[in-house]
């Protein structure tokens, strides 16, 4: 029932001349509010509605009928697995590449590395999701090719987006892995410094993210939603990734 709900409501917003809806990956959250508000400030007869969260649940939207214009997943599958289901009108593209971090606001030496997921004081770990979220995903991969996925798995708290992992990380777990993007928050202040609160994890030991977009099928003949798709390669846009610790 509550995806219908969703569903419907992205339905009545996206009639309305002007507005384009799209569905992004919770890890993009921040870059997409400073890429949205640009993009409105130089287009003023636009509205840029953002939907956020796990790329798969949001693919699962799309197959189930959400009116959402653009999507802009945390890898590439799920824009190929729309493509293929006919859902778009653009092949899948790549619009960044995300890198994985370990997170923590409490007293824990990440710069042991990996590793430090079966010290005695790391007794609950933020994961997204890996069935349906890719930095959850890449965790576990990383994980398993170091050979700490069954000493580290018990102590799993697990969330469905990577926002919510990031939460579960500050509130009630002792770390988490989470997007490098998230470090550069400013909701995050005083709890961003690299070497202390994050490090990167070690990227032999999960594939690259790269992150795809797809314009779907509910924004033919919408001009506002390709000149949006199209922004979202332009040099502005790419400098706001980078900022946000992205690779392009």
């Amino acid at each position: 029932m509550f995806r219908y709900i969703l569903v419907s409501i992205a339905l009545v917003g996206s009639l309305f001349a002007g507005k384009v809806v799209v569905s992004a990956a919770a890890n993009t959250t921040y870059a997409m509010e400073e890429i949205k508000a640009l993009f409105e400030k130089e287009n003023p007869g636009t509205t840029i509605e953002l939907i956020m969260g796990s790329s798969g649940k949001l693919t699962a939207q799309i197959t189930h009928g959400a009116p959402y214009d653009i999507f802009m997943s945390a890898n590439m599958k799920y824009p190929k697995t729309l493509d293929a289901e006919g859902k778009s009108l653009t092949r899948p593209l790549v619009y960044a590449k995300g890198a994985l971090v370990m997170f923590t606001v409490k007293d824990i030496d990440l710069k042991k590395g990996i590793s430090i997921v079966t010290d005695p004081s790391v007794k609950r770990i933020a994961v997204a999701n890996y069935k349906v979220a890719p930095y959850g995903k890449a965790a576990v991969t990383a994980l398993t090719k170091a050979g700490l996925i069954e000493k580290a798995e018990p102590k799993f708290a697990n969330a469905e987006s990577i926002t919510q992992t990031l939460q579960y990380a500050m509130n009630s777990a002792d770390m988490g892995f989470v997007a490098k993007s998230s470090m550069f928050s400013s909701k995050l202040a005083g709890y961003n410094v690299e070497g202390k609160n994050w490090v990167e994890v070690d990227p032999k030991l999960y594939e690259p993210i790269e992150q795809g977009i797809i314009l779907l099928k509910n924004a033919e003949g919408k001009a506002e939603a390709k000149k949006f798709y199209d922004f979202i390669f332009s040099d502005k846009a790419k400098a706001i990734f980078k900022r946000y610790g992205y690779l392009l």
